[in-house]
């Protein structure tokens, strides 16, 4: 069984400064962590800094933010409040996040993702250790930046990480990989590549996001999975990664949707894909299903509720304590 057992925040649907009550609750419910997401809700560390007194014994972490969308010295200043405001309790997950949010919702060209990524990664090093930095990256230029206040300890380092090349940053140069739409199965493929990259004997964080709707009938489940699926798979970079895992039963969708037919790209959806992507169900077999993707090498599985449901109520039914 893993140590850890996360929570997304915020949750959706609540206003963020009413969810102090159910924050204050999940150590005692069994939660060891909240993990924040950036992309068209609250920001990363807001929600976070809140958590951060609400609950004191929380790890915060950060699944993702985006490194397209901060400069560089603006991500490292917001990392390092966050590090000193929580010392030894603060994990700084970047991602690439994708062309949708980079592009069309903030103009941003969404290019050379994997440079963007290792220099931000080698900068964000370099930056919260205190040092002044003067360097040419491939993707951009830092000169003379120092962070007023170094933090102490210096957060770990986590990158999101879908196929190997990233994977294998994530191993090599970070402090571990956050992965996010796959199967418990999947995670067998994905984890070597970044413990296998790891050169200084250290292990690896595998921090996954795990899409849960529990104590939901499977028609309706299921028909909540394939909206979310179609959002998501149908994005290039994750579609991509469903190809690399050979999930070949998502290429009526992907055909549906290349033809402009969304209608026909959700249902061509199987229930079998569903179901493996989305944890659903009493909530005892969502519990399992989750240690399931532990078994399989996430070090910290981070429980993402969806659906209409009350989430406070999905909270507490997938509490390891319950």
């Amino acid at each position: 069984m893993t140590a850890r057992w996360g929570i997304t925040i915020p949750l959706e649907g609540v206003p963020l400064l009413e969810q102090r009550s159910v924050i204050e609750q999940l150590p005692d419910l069994g939660y060891t962590d909240v993990w924040s997401a950036e992309a068209n809700g609250a920001d990363a560390f807001t929600p976070l800094a809140l958590a951060s007194t609400w609950a004191p014994s929380l790890r915060l972490g950060t699944a993702i933010v985006p490194v397209y969308t901060r400069g560089p010295a603006t991500l490292a200043m917001s990392a390092a409040a966050l590090a000193a405001a929580a010392p030894g309790r603060f994990a700084l997950g970047i991602g690439t996040s994708s062309n949708v949010i980079v592009e069309k919702w903030n103009s941003i060209p969404f290019e050379e993702p994997y440079k963007r990524i290792r220099d931000t990664l080698r900068f964000l090093r370099e930056a919260l250790s205190g040092a002044k930095v003067r360097a040419e990256y491939d993707t951009f230029s830092v000169q003379g930046f120092t962070l007023g206040t170094a933090p102490e300890p210096v957060p770990p380092l986590l990158v999101a990480a879908l196929r190997p090349g990233m994977l294998r940053l994530a191993g090599r140069e970070g402090d571990g990989a956050i992965i996010n739409w796959l199967s418990a199965e999947d995670v067998r493929t994905v984890v070597p590549h970044v413990r296998g990259a790891a050169e200084d004997g250290r292990d690896r964080e595998v921090v996954a996001r795990i899409f849960a709707i529990p104590d939901t009938d499977p028609d309706t489940a299921r028909g909540i999975g394939r909206w979310a699926i179609s959002a998501y798979l149908n994005v290039p970079v994750y579609r991509a990664f469903h190809e690399w895992l050979g999930r070949e039963e998502l290429t009526p969708m992907w055909k549906a949707w290349d033809e402009g037919d969304r209608k026909g790209a959700l249902a061509a959806i199987p229930d079998s894909v569903v179901d493996d992507l989305i944890v659903h169900g009493p909530a005892e077999h969502c519990r399992e299903r989750i240690r399931a993707y532990a078994d399989a090498g996430v070090t910290t599985p981070v429980i993402a509720p969806i659906g209409p449901g009350d989430p406070v109520a999905a909270v507490r039914a997938l509490a390891p304590a319950t």
